[in-house]
């Protein structure tokens, strides 16, 4: 596994695979992926987190089964721009995985994606409980989109 920025993953990226986004909660991981020309974000059911092992090997058949090329995931930056203990955790789950798999991760910050996410839900009148379930993965969803966004213009 490799740690890529977005502008080393457009490069080593295939012309046409899908990619996941990843929001890394401490329950779950909220799912997300691109359709094969990287142009949408599509959220998928949450993963629960049970423990790091599991987590990993859950996370790696999930790839396997939508063809996963690369994974962004959200790091979790204070407003200020400092890193506090979520983006620490985040890192080492990162680090933890990079003897499981060759599939490259790129950090992206994700700031404001779960009250982007929260909003959406909102405006689309989803209900307090529905959005409780789908919050992870609209925020995986918006973490990915953002990536896709920047990835496109890169060309």
């Amino acid at each position: 596994m490799t740690i890529l920025t977005v502008e080393e993953l457009a490069a080593a990226l295939p012309e046409r695979a899908a990619i996941a986004g990843l929001d890394l909660g401490t329950k779950t991981i909220g799912l997300a992926v691109s359709d094969l020309s990287r142009r949408f974000a599509t959220p998928r059911p949450v993963l629960k987190r049970v423990k790091f092992t599991r987590d990993a090997d859950d996370l790696l058949a999930f790839a396997a089964k939508e063809s996963i090329a690369a994974f962004i995931i959200g790091l979790p930056m204070n407003m200020d721009g400092s890193a506090g203990p979520r983006v620490q955790a985040t890192r080492a789950f990162v680090r933890n995985m990079e003897p499981k798999t060759a599939l490259p991760f790129t950090y992206w910050d994700e700031r404001l994606s779960t009250v982007a996410a929260e909003r959406a839900l909102l405006e689309m009148d989803v209900s307090r409980q529905k959005r409780a379930e789908r919050i992870d993965s609209a925020a995986a969803a918006f973490i990915l989109q953002g990536a896709l966004d920047r990835l496109s213009a890169l060309g």
